[in-house]
């Protein structure tokens, strides 16, 4: 393996490109296949949105339409009192689970606070994908 130019450094214009050939029929199966796996996430897709009791919120959306603080949710945490999920540092919650701790009396907040949560959370999520979209 050679080492690469100076202009093939500096140049990003340069790109190395690998062809693969197949034959036309393993290509159509694979397509197909494809296929199959895209209409299955975009089905799954389709009924977590339907179902906003499986959708993940992150600490700043808790906090902000439920009106707690931070501190209260690392508290609960602790406690083992909810469950959430860490990715990259930042913590999510199911709406289910938020659901069962204003159920329990756990967090003293009205329906309305949840339904809000709720609304707010599809809108910055419809936001994300538009402006994906966009780019």
């Amino acid at each position: 393996m050679s080492l690469p130019t100076f202009a093939e450094i500096f140049n990003p214009k340069v790109f190395v490109m690998e062809v693969i050939t197949i034959e036309a029929q393993a290509f159509k199966e694979l397509s197909a296949k494809i296929n199959v796996i895209a209409k299955f996430v975009a089905s799954i897709q389709a009924k977590v949105e339907d179902e906003p009791a499986e959708s993940w919120v992150d600490n700043y959306e808790v906090c902000t339409f439920l009106k707690v603080s931070p501190k209260t949710l690392q508290r609960l945490r602790t406690a083992n009192l909810v469950s959430y999920t860490r990715i990259r540092g930042k913590n999510f919650y199911k709406i289910s689970e938020i659901k069962r701790l204003m159920d329990d009396q756990i967090i003293r907040r009205s329906e309305e606070h949840l339904q809000d949560l709720i609304k707010n959370h599809k809108l910055y999520v419809e936001q994300r994908r538009n402006s994906k979209a966009n780019q």
